[in-house]
């Protein structure tokens, strides 16, 4: 499969929004499209996916080229076209093709028990490396840790989609996308509302997934960890860099300072070769010199001035306007809450410390910060909120806020003290200036409507600032910007974060939510997960093995012979798959984009080892089986 736009313009309503699109996708590409809120990433997807056509470009060619007819999947295209079937049936439509390969497979084999048309024997065995390359050996796993790594329970899986809250069929609708496996797969903001341990399940899924994928996000290391290909769209044009998003970010820096540089260079030479020309243009015997230095000028190929960043963004302080006492919350057997318990949960804060929030959806980390907050009350144990404290809060639901106010109203209302001065000020550090004073609310878009509500916050100088998923739809900007604001405040700060990044930068201690418990950590995210993988480690070695009863049986050794027959058939089935991947991975070590891309090669050699371990394990069991049905 291969698509390609050549100098692609799109215009919606007359207004251009895209003016010089040049992109090509390939089979196994992992391409990000990054840019700027409002720059055109999701027109993009649009144009991709089809839904959108290419606007005349004025003066040049331009095209849109698709090879052969790839199927192309995108999460606004995906319907439920029964409401009254249960998730796990619908979850399994994506793999119908398999389904009714493994159904074949089962009638021909228990032809072939009683027959041996060799013509039955040649199509069951071209079928079954058909299902095999499929996946057909491990699909059902594959959804089943889906649907784990998701949320959803064993209960969930057999209720009726028509029983799930719209959120919830979001993940539903995005299960069956990813599990389709389209030749294409266009992913936008894939990450927003899923928690940590399935972000991390999608990063395996994306990296292990054998067709081309393009994803818009903001995630930075979600993007570290899938992408070889970057391409940015700013004003209004894309550039293609190789490699992931920390790549990028170095390589267009490097690349800037290089153009400036060459700029530079390149118009004092001409400034040098004109004023020779000039010298001379005048005196009959220089003049054809003076002529040849100015078309010397014309043959140049010009070096354009490069373009400055489109890096705006808020600017402001942030320092609490008093200080707080040294123990700010204590939390002590809180039980938080709706209906019933989420949580029981224990911790302090001192004044300075950073406490990052994470864990699981619907496990209470929401729930807990507006118990601190006094949104909803608890339900059992306590808390105490120290003396001096001054609490700043953000709640994620404040992007959604509508209203017919505008934007100098909303702010002037909280702070009916100032004058129009001031509350023109204040918002325009929050790159709220000229009209955009006068928008109303509900014209805003998510970010916009963010950084209306920080603005409001920070001009409160809280000493105790707790912020519920504060750079949801903001762009990475803006997300580097609050990230520095935060790392430089002096009062305290709690927070609840999907974003790991974020949460690396900033977090000194964390409170984890998970299986109904929280558990409070003395550091920071880094050496949280550097914890956790070496506890899974410890506990996968120490792990008791289980010694099933030996079931008495009573067979007849023809019975015996059959069974192993077909055991041993199983075990080479096993084996060919893992040969299979072990060629296919040993392949991906000499493909273009990973020769340099370090990273990606050392997981490719683990994989490689990990496989070639398991291949030795079913070389051995078969070998024990044949020699059982040798003796036999």
């Amino acid at each position: 499969m291969q698509l390609k736009i050549h100098n692609g313009a799109v215009d919606l309503s007359g207004v251009p929004i895209l003016n010089s699109i040049n992109i090509e996708i390939n089979t196994n590409s992992r391409i990000a499209v990054v840019g700027r809120n409002g720059c055109g990433k999701t027109t993009l997807l649009r144009l991709i996916s089809g839904e959108l056509s290419l606007s005349k470009n004025e003066g040049e060619d331009s095209f849109f080229a698709v090879s052969g007819s790839p199927t192309i999947g995108k999460l606004d295209q995906m319907t439920f076209e029964e409401e009254n079937i249960s998730m796990i049936d619908e979850i399994r439509k994506s793999y119908s093709d398999i389904i009714g390969m493994k159904s074949r497979l089962d009638e021909m084999a228990e032809k072939m028990e009683t027959s041996e048309d060799e013509k039955l024997i040649t199509e069951y065995t071209a079928l079954l490396e058909l299902f095999t390359n499929l996946g057909g050996f491990y699909f059902e796993k594959e959804y089943e840790a889906a649907i784990e790594k998701f949320g959803f329970t064993e209960q969930d899986k057999h209720k009726k989609v028509s029983e799930f809250s719209g959120g919830q069929r979001t993940k539903i609708a995005f299960l069956k996308l990813l599990l389709s496996k389209p030749d294409l797969l266009l992913l936008d903001e894939p990450t927003n509302h899923l928690d940590i341990d399935a972000v991390m399940w999608l990063e395996d899924y994306i990296r292990d997934y054998k067709k081309a994928v393009v994803i818009v996000s903001h995630d930075r290391m979600f993007l570290d960890r899938t992408v070889n290909e970057v391409y940015e769209i700013e004003h209004g044009k894309t550039e293609r860099y190789v490699g992931n998003y920390s790549n990028f970010s170095r390589l267009k820096k490097e690349r800037r300072a290089l153009q400036a540089k060459q700029y530079e260079q390149q118009q004092k030479e001409i400034e040098r070769i004109s004023a020779t020309a000039e010298r001379f243009r005048y005196k009959a015997t220089k003049a054809s010199m003076a002529q040849s230095k100015l078309k010397q000028i014309e043959r140049m190929e010009k070096i354009d001035a490069p373009q400055s960043f489109d890096n705006r963004t808020f600017k402001t302080t942030l320092e609490p306007k008093i200080k707080s006492a040294k123990e700010v919350l204590n939390v002590n057997e809180l039980q938080i809450g709706f209906d019933k318990v989420l949580s029981t949960v224990s911790f302090s804060v001192l004044r300075g410390q950073r406490i990052g929030i994470i864990g699981g959806n619907g496990l209470g980390k929401s729930t807990l910060l507006k118990t601190i907050v006094g949104k909803i009350p608890r339900l059992g144990g306590e808390f105490k909120i120290g003396d001096n404290v001054n609490i700043g809060y953000f709640d994620q639901q404040m992007a959604l806020y509508s209203g017919a106010e505008t934007v100098f109203d909303n702010f002037s209302n909280a702070y009916p003290e100032l004058n129009d001065f001031e509350v023109r000020s204040a918002l325009g550090t929050f790159l709220f200036t000229g009209d955009d004073v006068f928008k109303t609310v509900d014209m805003l878009s998510g970010g916009e409507r963010v950084r209306l509500a920080l603005c409001k916050l920070f001009k409160k100088s809280p000493n105790l600032l707790i912020l519920d998923e504060p750079t949801n739809h903001m762009d990475i900007i803006s997300k580097e910007t609050l990230e520095d604001l935060l790392l430089s405040y002096t009062g305290t700060l709690i927070f609840v974060s999907h974003d790991r990044y974020f949460v690396k930068k900033l977090s000194d201690k964390l409170l984890v939510f998970e299986n109904g418990t929280a558990l409070f950590y003395e550091y920071g995210y880094e050496q949280y997960t550097e914890s956790k993988k070496n506890t899974e480690i410890t506990e996968s070695v120490q792990k008791p093995q289980t010694v099933k009863s030996v079931k008495k049986s009573f067979t007849t050794p023809a019975k015996e012979r059959s069974k192993r027959e077909k055991a041993l058939k199983k075990a080479e089935e096993k084996i060919a798959l893992t040969e299979e991947k072990l060629s296919g991975l040993k392949e991906e070590l000499t493909w273009e984009e990973n020769i340099t891309d370090y990273l990606r090669l050392d997981e490719l050699q683990k994989e490689i080892a990990q496989t070639e371990d398991i291949l030795l394990q079913l070389l051995s069991e078969w070998e024990t089986i044949a020699s059982e049905l040798e003796e036999q």
